[in-house]
């Protein structure tokens, strides 16, 4: 089976998903996206501890999800792989969990197939997430996962890189509609409910002059994304509240934890 191509990486120029690792203290980054990186958190130091909230909930996620019998993921932007990522979580409690990560960054790409190198139960696609139909009947999804039974769909840190609101919202019923009950939609997304304005709009500033500008919706916007799906207790609330485990971070404690999330489950 032929692989198909990624666009090289340009080390010069900042990559989203490489700034992402570095903020997560990983290694696969340039100096180049540490230079965009320091420009960030001199705005907003507090930037990773509300990243590693966004990544704590993704871990819960997965793990309730295979905990609920589901062994097939498609992580949508799913950036560069890292310690304690979906396929790890998921075969400690589903061993031979199938998933596929999809990314528009030719960066997060190259890791991830490295990643998966030798895995028949992982692959790794170059693609547009709002593209759903083409990534529901790509080959390498169509081969991994059978969409006929339960799958997670993952949208874990990127919905608010999409500004156009009504292109993620057609391609969430797309994915929505084709997945089988008992399937599970994680999401999380940088929010605003008008108590913070100031706070919000330093956010926005500073993202709208990165590779990667970013979009801060509200939580009805946000709990919209799940269509009719039920929502998981506890609901939409902020990063850190879905589910804690015992000790850790409190999210009362991360200044600008603008983050909420959700998970939500088809009937």
């Amino acid at each position: 089976m032929s692989v198909p191509s990624v666009p090289e990486v340009d080390p010069q120029r900042p990559s989203g998903a490489r700034i992402y690792d570095y903020y997560l203290g990983g290694t696969h980054n340039f100096a180049a996206d540490r230079q965009a990186a320091a420009v960030a958190l001199a705005a907003m130091p507090e930037l990773p501890a509300v990243l590693r909230l966004g990544r704590a909930f993704l871990r819960r996620a997965v793990a309730a999800a295979a905990a609920a019998g589901v062994d097939q993921f498609l992580d949508l932007g799913a950036g560069i792989p890292s310690p304690g990522g979906v396929p790890e979580v998921a075969r400690r409690i589903r061993p031979g969990a199938r998933v596929v990560s999809v990314d528009l960054d030719p960066a997060a790409v190259l890791h991830t197939r490295r990643a998966h190198a030798g895995d028949p139960d992982a692959e790794v696609l170059l693609a547009d997430l709002t593209d759903a139909d083409a990534v529901l009947t790509a080959e390498p999804v169509r081969r991994v996962l059978d969409l006929d039974r339960p799958v997670a769909l993952l949208m874990i840190a990127v919905a608010h890189f999409i500004p156009d609101a009504e292109r993620l919202g057609r391609a969430l019923e797309i994915y929505r509609d084709a997945l089988a009950p008992g399937s599970h939609l994680a999401m999380s997304h940088a929010c605003t409910d008008g108590t913070e304005p100031a706070h919000a709009r330093q956010i926005l500033r500073l993202y709208n002059q990165s590779t990667s500008p970013m979009m801060m919706r509200q939580r009805d916007e946000f709990r919209a994304f799940f269509g009719d799906w039920p929502m998981l207790d506890p609901g939409v609330v902020m990063a850190g509240r879905w589910r804690p485990e015992p000790g850790a971070e409190d999210p009362d404690e991360v200044a600008g934890n603008s983050l909420v999330v959700g998970v939500a489950r088809k009937a």
